[in-house]
């Protein structure tokens, strides 16, 4: 395919997804435009292997999202802010899931000495501040692909200690039970583990245990346990 052509592909491709999903429910698009009461939201990456709604096997409507280089949380960021308040203490999710990934070209590059240029040095910052928190560690492994994923976990833990200093947050947690989840999605084989960091630790999103098929709301199987590529329905 020609350079010039995938914008084109990607309208044709929507005017088709658009036919099928109307001809298969009538009503999906005008629900959709009734309103959103999606039950998680997605802390996630700009990765474009990492899209939040395929990979859970849901549907819009069902995950309010924000995504930013290297699924950095930082708390004078008024971008993410924004959205964990509009999330939380508007349309009342029950879940906030932090989510890394493995191959991360933000995790890589804060394992380096060297400059990126531009805008870039300084929002990633902060995982090079977790890099040097845990020099001695990630130092130790040799592995720089396993490396870049040790940082990518620290991340994710240092992550979701902002959320839940966020007030927003807290209060919601207090309130109504609101869940916090740090994952990390494994883009080598298109799975989510949990991580244990949160408000449940493994017992949130992404249990461990004994494996278990279950049938997704949108008719899609999925498994619940080690092996899960989904763990938590809405």
């Amino acid at each position: 395919m020609a350079e010039e052509d995938h914008f084109l592909y990607a309208l044709s491709s929507n005017n088709a997804w658009a036919g099928y999903k109307a001809h298969q429910n009538p009503q999906f698009f005008p629900k959709l435009a009734s309103g959103q009461s999606p039950k998680i939201l997605w802390l996630g990456c700009s990765d474009s292997r990492c899209p939040e709604t395929t990979i859970l096997g849901l549907q819009p409507g069902d995950v309010f999202v924000h995504r930013n280089i290297a699924n950095i949380i930082s708390p004078t960021d008024i971008n993410t802010s924004a959205v964990i308040e509009y999330a939380v203490a508007h349309l009342k999710v029950k879940h906030v899931v932090l989510v890394g990934h493995t191959a991360c070209g933000g995790a890589a590059a804060s394992l380096s000495d060297n400059r990126v240029g531009g805008v870039l040095d300084t929002w990633l910052t902060p995982l090079k501040a977790v890099r040097y928190a845990n020099l001695e560690e990630l130092n130790a492994i040799k592995d720089d692909k396993a490396r870049a994923t040790r940082i990518a976990e620290l991340n994710v833990e240092a992550g979701v200690k902002v959320l839940m200093a966020n007030m927003t947050i807290q209060d919601a947690i207090q309130e109504r039970g609101l869940e916090v989840h740090g994952c990390l999605f494994d883009i080598g084989c298109g799975k989510i583990k949990d991580l244990g960091f949160g408000t449940k630790g493994r017992h949130g999103f992404g249990i461990n245990g004994t494996d278990e098929i279950v049938r997704g709301k949108h008719a899609q199987l999925v498994f619940r346990g080690g092996n899960a590529s989904m763990a938590v329905r809405p």
